[in-house]
């Protein structure tokens, strides 16, 4: 057993070499990225390879293969609440034309699993597949404040990065923001990752009421934002727990 999941712990580490900005690696740095012997790397990419989870381009280089989109894509958190969501945050960005967001809990983080993204909205530094710390956006604090005891305690005893000055880097600030976010149904972070943006977001619950993921719209912070747009944002996340609920029925 523990040979076994040693293999695919390396496996797994040569996968996560490969980030947005660097989608494309040669095997050295794969190597390096990944704190593997050279031999053990090219033994492992050629079994990713022929397994079609790692493509080899003609110039040596390597990237991730589409096979593991296809096997991601049955996650049930990933396509299912997609698909599920996407008519509401279609109709939350032809009313605002705002940045939207749908995003899971992936231990500390959010996931984004999609985006709606404004051509003249504010800029956001979030991306879909990408990962985000749950105390400092909107998705993040809705997720956060029904998170499981065990996961809030954690994330209050560690450090709590800071984006901008506005950014609640204090425990205790934090943990009573949480308690409000329970009570009002409704997470709002005003310029917490980024000087100019403010985010409103909301729960989506499963099929016994429990909190699965959030979705938000993200607008230039201003004075009564996220008044104007709580309401369409709750609307939202409470048409995609119908619909979810619908397709299990």
């Amino acid at each position: 057993m523990g040979a076994a999941r040693s293999r695919v712990e390396r496996a797994f580490a040569v996968l996560d070499a490969f980030t947005p900005e660097r989608p494309s690696l040669r095997l050295s740095e794969i190597a390096r990225r990944a704190g593997l012997p050279l031999t053990t790397t090219h033994r492992l990419l050629a079994e990713l390879c022929a397994l079609g989870a790692v493509e080899r381009d003609r110039d040596g280089t390597y990237r991730v293969g589409l096979r593991l989109w296809e096997i991601a894509s049955l996650a049930p958190r990933g396509v299912p609440l997609r698909e599920a969501a996407l008519p509401f945050l279609e109709d939350l960005y032809e009313v605002t034309h705002e940045n939207v967001q749908l995003g899971v809990r992936e231990g500390q983080d959010v996931v984004y699993i999609e985006r709606i993204a404004g051509r003249r909205a504010v800029g956001v530094l979030t991306r879909v597949g990408g990962r985000f710390p749950l105390h400092a956006s909107g998705i993040g604090l809705v997720l956060l404040a029904h998170a499981p005891d065990r996961v809030q305690r954690e994330v209050l005893e560690g450090p709590l990065q800071r984006f901008t000055d506005y950014t609640i880097t204090d425990p205790a600030l934090l943990e009573r923001v949480l308690a409000q976010v329970r009570r009002d149904g409704v997470a709002v972070s005003d310029r917490q990752v980024t000087d100019d943006a403010l985010s409103v977001a909301a729960p989506i619950t499963g099929a016994r009421g429990e909190v699965i993921a959030a979705l938000s719209i993200v607008a230039k912070a201003g004075d009564t934002v996220a008044a104007r747009l709580a309401p369409a944002v709750r609307a939202a996340a409470r048409g995609t727990s119908r619909a979810l609920s619908a397709r299990r029925a």
